[in-house]
């Protein structure tokens, strides 16, 4: 699992590189007048964009004063036309500060412990004498296995 989850995270972050791309070439690039308005839209424009690509797990839009902050310190950085790069760092720190909401986190523990406890209960009336010590750990593992196929983890 541990070798999926490698691979499945350099793809997560080539997808949301591409998007940070994508969205440098739409607000940012041949700009060098960008406004806080501006600034603030195309910040969260693209997290917007950065959270459809990822699916279940959302990120959180920045609070105002998270965008100023980042704002004023790289517009003096910039001194007018903002790079890739520099464009990058805003999204990790503006990112870093907001967070998650955690969405996707609930519906995969949800998964892992409902599944199989919804299983226990059928079994039990179903087929009472299959082991208990070897149903649960069999029916979590085919959950996980589950989830990872459908990339939710």
């Amino acid at each position: 699992m541990g070798q999926n989850t490698s691979a499945s995270g350099n793809k997560k972050s080539k997808e949301i590189n591409s998007v940070i791309e994508k969205c440098y070439k739409t607000y940012f690039k041949d700009t060098k007048d960008w406004t806080p308005p501006k600034f603030y839209r195309a910040v969260c424009e693209t997290i917007e964009e950065v959270n459809k690509k990822l699916g279940s797990t959302q990120l959180t839009v920045p609070k105002t004063s998270t965008l100023e902050v980042a704002y004023e310190r790289y517009r003096e950085l910039a001194k007018g036309e903002l790079s890739k790069e520099g464009f990058q760092e805003i999204l990790q720190e503006v990112l870093i500060e907001s967070g998650f909401t955690g969405i996707g986190a609930k519906d995969i523990m949800m998964y892992i412990f409902g599944i199989p406890v919804t299983a226990l209960m059928i079994k039990r009336r179903a087929a009472p004498n299959i082991p208990e010590d070897l149903f649960i750990p069999a029916i979590t593992s085919a959950t996980v296995f589950l989830l990872a196929k459908l990339n939710k983890i």
